[in-house]
C-alpha cells in the first residue's frame, strides 16, 4: 500500500487515497489484486458485499478510509485472541445474525483453511455460515481466479455450512487458461 502513498503516484486511486481517502475495496483490490477482485466481483454479483477489516469488523467495501485509517487498520493483528480484532467482528456478526432473520445464510469466500475468519463467524452464525466446497485445497489465487470466473460467467458456485465441513484437502487441478 505504500505505492499509494508515494506523492509522485500519478494514478487516480492513488490520488484520490492521498487526498482524502478511497472505498475500501478499490484499495483492497490494489494491494491483493486477482484474490480480492475475485471476492469482491463475486460477492457483488450474487449478494452484498462485506469485507472483514482487522479492528473494523464488517465493513461495506465501499466505505471511504483515508492514509490514517489504513495505518490504524495495519496496527491490529488479524488474531482471534486479539480482542482488537476479535470484538469488532463478533459485535458485527452478531448484528448481521440478527438482520438474517429466520432463514438467511452467509456466505463466507475468505480463508477456511484457518480459523482467523471461520472460528469466530461459525460461533456466531452456526449453519447459517455456508462456504464454496470447492474451496477446499485452493490457495488465495486459484480462489479468486475461480471466483472471478463465476463472477463474470453468471454461474454461482454450490455452498455447504461451514460448521463441522472438512476445510482441508487435495489440492484441486488447477484452473484451465482462459482463451481470449
Amino acid at each position: 500500500m505504500g505505492f499509494l502513498l508515494r506523492p509522485a503516484a500519478g494514478f487516480a486511486l492513488a490520488q484520490a487515497f492521498q487526498s482524502g481517502g478511497a472505498p475500501l475495496g478499490e484499495l483492497f483490490e490494489f494491494a491483493s489484486g486477482l484474490y480480492f477482485r475475485g471476492k469482491l466481483g463475486y460477492a457483488r454479483r450474487f449478494g452484498e458485499a462485506l469485507v472483514i477489516v482487522p479492528g473494523r469488523g464488517l465493513v461495506s467495501p465501499d466505505t471511504v478510509i483515508s492514509p490514517g485509517d489504513l495505518s490504524e487498520i495495519a496496527q491490529v493483528p488479524v488474531d482471534v485472541s486479539d480482542p482488537r480484532y476479535r470484538e469488532p467482528l463478533e459485535r458485527d456478526a452478531q448484528a448481521l445474525l440478527r438482520r438474517l432473520g429466520e432463514s438467511g445464510e452467509v456466505v463466507l469466500l475468505g480463508s477456511i483453511a484457518t480459523g482467523k475468519y471461520a472460528d469466530v463467524l461459525v460461533g456466531i452464525l452456526g449453519e447459517r455460515l455456508l462456504f464454496p466446497p470447492s474451496f477446499v485445497g485452493r490457495g488465495d489465487m486459484s480462489r479468486g481466479g475461480l471466483l472471478l470466473r463465476c463472477a463474470r460467467s453468471g454461474a454461482e458456485l454450490e455452498y455447504a455450512p461451514l460448521l463441522g465441513a472438512i476445510r482441508h484437502g487435495p489440492r484441486p487441478p488447477k484452473l484451465q487458461r482462459k482463451k481470449n
